[in-house]
């Protein structure tokens, strides 16, 4: 197996984690908007097979181009896109319109766009299983920058909802201020692959990912402080904080991650 497929296989898992958090976000979301519009059951689909084909990419050893995953890929993208608008307009209609209120409450713009995100690298994923290392180095670049702007992206969306808790536990800064790190040095590599200093994006983004797994465990806690706690599931789960979230940040790392290493073999 090459370099280049280890690394597919990578971002394969970063768009598996990317379908899960969206599958189950959005699941709970659209539960508890009772599927008014029947519209709600389709990123529900798409995420589940986002989901199914990057775990079977995550298992495929094969340096060749999948075109089946690639097709779920580009249906992720399009439906996150959909998504994206469907949520707008959601904001719009309300009373108050683009209000702080409105955003803190209303359709949350988090998951669409963690759709678009798991579409585009995981067809980055079966790009780059085709190509040689001068190729997948150049589309290193393109992920790493993808990768960076779905970090700030993710911490714009924790940042809003943290304010919205009032950031009651200290612990709530740290994905507004860990993530925001990693974000600048994986872009500043995007525009200028890194030399011997790539250790320093790459320590980073392993602590990001390591919040974000932590951040599932805080939440769940979270989770436990409501009325009833985790006996009380079935209402805790609705209104306390999002445990689907913050595995994001994790996914987008591990893309971040095998664009740093694609673009180390090529300098290599």
């Amino acid at each position: 197996m090459s370099d280049a497929t280890a690394n597919a296989r990578q971002l394969n898992l970063s768009a598996a984690l990317l379908g899960l958090s969206v599958l189950t976000d959005a699941g709970v979301e659209h539960y508890r908007g009772s599927f008014q519009n029947k519209a709600m059951y389709v990123p529900l689909v798409s995420a589940a097979l986002t989901l199914g084909a990057s775990l079977l990419g995550v298992a495929d050893p094969a340096p060749k181009r999948h075109r089946g995953r690639d097709a779920v890929y580009a249906l992720a993208a399009v439906t996150g896109l959909a998504g994206l608008g469907f949520h707008a307009y959601n904001i719009t209609k309300r009373p108050g319109g683009w209000s702080w209120l409105n955003l803190f409450y209303a359709a949350p713009v988090g998951a669409p766009a963690a759709m678009v995100l798991a579409g585009l690298l995981g067809r980055g994923a079966e790009g780059i299983r085709n190509h040689d290392r001068q190729q997948a180095a150049k589309s290193a670049r393109l992920l790493a920058a993808v990768s960076a702007a779905g970090l700030a992206g993710t911490v714009g969306e924790a940042g809003l909802l943290h304010f919205r808790g009032a950031y009651q536990n200290p612990v709530m800064f740290l994905p507004v201020t860990v993530p925001p790190i990693a974000a600048v040095l994986l872009g500043g590599a995007a525009l200028r692959p890194p030399s011997k200093r790539g250790w320093l994006t790459r320590a980073w983004l392993r602590v990001t990912a390591a919040l974000g797994l932590a951040g599932v465990g805080f939440h769940a806690y979270g989770v436990s402080r409501n009325m009833g706690g985790w006996r009380n599931w079935s209402q805790n789960v609705l209104n306390g904080p999002p445990l689907p979230a913050p595995p994001s940040f994790t996914a987008l790392a591990i893309a971040g991650l095998a664009a740093l290493s694609l673009m180390e073999q090529a300098r290599d």
